[in-house]
Order: structure tokens, then sequence, then C-alpha cells
């Protein structure tokens, strides 16, 4: 069995470079017997089930190839795609995850998330998430026009930017409280979010930082389950997958 993590994708339609480096990760895997887990950010913008477009569909029509040949498909939201649930995932067969999740592979307690949740020190990021990720908030956008959702989106996008431009280094990365509380029952912490790829050993624990999608290459994380114990943790290096 292959554990797949890649996180922080962004796909998109003004971005074919991208999704076919997706395209090309579910073919090379599909023959491995592989669980991907997806951990938030996979599309730059979700706006609703209810969309399709010839690219998604795309996305789709492999998705299901890949599911068919035994492998699972497992995601976790993101803060571009919070509003994507359940309904899409049943296209192919896959699975949501709760925001955080755990697993254990062999003897190693792992704890997989998107990340955005470990960057405490931007008190504005989580305090507008609080209300976007009220479940009633969600109700109300799901049940507005598309064109609505859209402009919405792309309104989002734009203030995520200028936002980012007024914020130190140090405020847009985790919270080390935050990360030393995620780490208190498990061996080795997955995310992604920061757009910082990295292992960082802290003891006997690790947390790996996945990679962004951008420009040609991303930096994701293959564990071999036959291969993988407490002993062999030192061993973990981030793998770059070229497009």
């Amino acid at each position: 069995m292959t554990y797949l993590f890649i996180s922080d994708l962004h796909l998109s339609p003004e971005h074919p470079r991208l999704v076919r480096g997706f395209l090309d990760l579910l073919d090379h895997y599909q023959d491995q017997q592989t669980q991907l887990y997806i951990l938030g950010d996979w599309f730059n913008a979700w706006i609703g089930d209810d969309y399709t477009a010839p690219w998604l569909d795309e996305i789709v029509e492999r998705l299901k190839r890949f599911t068919a040949q035994g492998n699972q498909v497992l995601f976790s939201v993101g803060n571009r795609d919070f509003a994507l649930n359940q309904i899409f995932l049943n296209k192919f067969g896959g699975i949501l995850l709760s925001e955080v999740s755990n697993l254990k592979i062999n003897d190693v307690q792992i704890r997989i998330e998107h990340g955005d949740s470990l960057c405490t020190d931007d008190v504005a990021y989580q305090r507008f998430k609080k209300i976007i990720r009220n479940p009633l908030i969600i109700w109300i956008l799901r049940n507005t026009p598309l064109s609505f959702r859209t402009q919405l989106a792309n309104g989002f996008r734009k203030k995520s930017h200028e936002s980012k431009e007024f914020k130190s280094y140090d405020v847009m990365d985790v919270n080390q409280d935050a990360v030393h509380d995620a780490l208190k029952e498990v061996d080795l912490l997955i995310h992604g979010h920061t757009h910082r790829p990295q292992i960082h050993i802290s003891q006997d624990k690790r947390r790996i930082v996945l990679g962004d999608w951008r420009l040609d290459q991303a930096q994701i994380l293959e564990i071999n389950q036959s291969k993988f114990s407490k002993q062999s943790i030192n061993d973990l290096t981030l793998k770059t997958w070229s497009y």
C-alpha cells in the first residue's frame, strides 16, 4: 500500500499545466494500490457542487478511473475550497475527511490537516474563517445563484492576495504552541497551507509541510507501508513531483 499526501494544488482553468500535473499523478499511481490524501486547497476556489466545466469533467473522469483500480481518494478542505462536500466526491467514490484527521500506518500515529488552523497568530484570518465556515453561512451560500458565488469567490481571492502584502512572514506561518499541541498524541503531523515545504524535527516527532503546486514542480510525501515504522520516520523525505 502506498500512502500519498499532497496539498495546495490550486487547480483552475487558468492554469492547465497544474491540472495536467495532477492528471499525470493519478496515472502514475493508479497501479500502486494508493491511498491519496489531498489536504486542502485542491482547487483555487470552489463555488459549488453544481459547477461544471470541461476541465473539471476531465478531472472527475480520471478520478473515476483511479478509484476503479481499487485506489482511494480522501480529501480535507482548505481555505480555498472549504465549500466542497461529499456530493462532489460521490462522483468518483471519494471520501470527505474532517478538518483534522488521525490515521495509523503500522505503529506510527499520524495527524493530517490543511494547516490553516495552526496559524493562530493570523487573528484576522481566524476571525474570518470562523464566520465563513459557520454551517448557516455555508448553507446560505450554497443556495445563492452560481453567478453570485463566482463573483464572491473572485472577491475573496483578491482580498486574500491584498491582505498578504501587509502581513509579516511569521504571522502567516504556524504558531509553535499550536504545533506542540497538535503533536502531543501523535508521532507525525502532515499539513500544507503555508507553501513552505520542509521537514521539521522536534525530539522524536516530525512535522512535514507539503509544498504548493506552482511553476513546474511540487513537494509531495509518499509513504510505503511495507517499509514504514517509528524507526524509519527519520528517513522520510519530500518527493519532487515534476510536470
